[in-house]
């Protein structure tokens, strides 16, 4: 029988980590991360993302989250590509991490973001979250870059980073929501990636290899 990974490979992909599991959000997956997203990601007036999505009011949220799931599938080429990971704990939705890149097969850099419900937070999930898809990326991929960034005051965020062994790489003045923030820029490389003491799991790379045209 013809699966959802025979049609679209990056629905093959699964990072497995000691306690935690990355997978491309299905459909189905949708409404546990809504739920994730309306339980709380950050303090009221504190948003960590530059596109205030997580203040929406709950009517408006899970059709935004919804379209956006859609849009980075449709919008999904080998040369630009931003692939959503729900992360999943045992049953349990915590939240999204993403990788990106485009132009990827010459310049082989990627770009990750991502977000995790508050309860979830101060339990090392954003490090081993973030450190899967680095890892993925370094050793599957190939990639030779790995790029994030944050608002200056976004201390989880840059401490996730610096645990992996990120380095500053410039700061930047974006527009964050209604106003205007000072953006820390990080970099990582391969002989530079503080690597976690578990080995990662993978499933399903080589469709999303050839998929990618790697």
């Amino acid at each position: 029988m013809t699966s959802l990974a025979d049609i679209w490979p990056p629905f093959g992909l699964t990072l497995a980590t000691p306690r935690l599991v990355l997978r491309p959000i299905l459909d189905a997956d949708i409404p546990a991360a809504v739920a994730a997203a309306r339980s709380g990601i950050h303090e009221p007036g504190r948003n960590p993302f530059s596109t205030p999505w997580s203040e929406l009011p709950n009517d408006e949220l899970a059709p935004n989250m919804a379209q956006w799931y859609w849009r980075c599938r449709a919008g999904f080429t080998p040369d630009d590509w931003t692939l959503l990971l729900g992360v999943w704990q045992d049953d349990e939705f915590l939240g999204v991490q993403d990788i990106a890149a485009r132009n990827f097969g010459v310049l082989k850099t990627v770009r990750t973001g991502s977000w995790l419900k508050q309860a979830a937070q101060g339990r090392g999930v954003g490090t081993e979250m973030r450190a899967a898809v680095v890892g993925y990326a370094f050793d599957y991929l190939q990639a030779e870059v790995a790029e994030s960034e944050a608002a200056v005051w976004n201390k989880q965020s840059l401490g996730v980073s610096t645990t992996l062994g990120y380095e500053p790489n410039g700061t930047v003045r974006h527009t964050w929501g209604a106003t205007v923030e000072e953006v820390q820029k990080v970099r990582l490389i391969p002989t530079t990636f503080k690597r976690p003491d578990w080995t990662l799991t993978v499933q399903g790379h080589e469709g999303l290899k050839s998929y990618l045209g790697l």
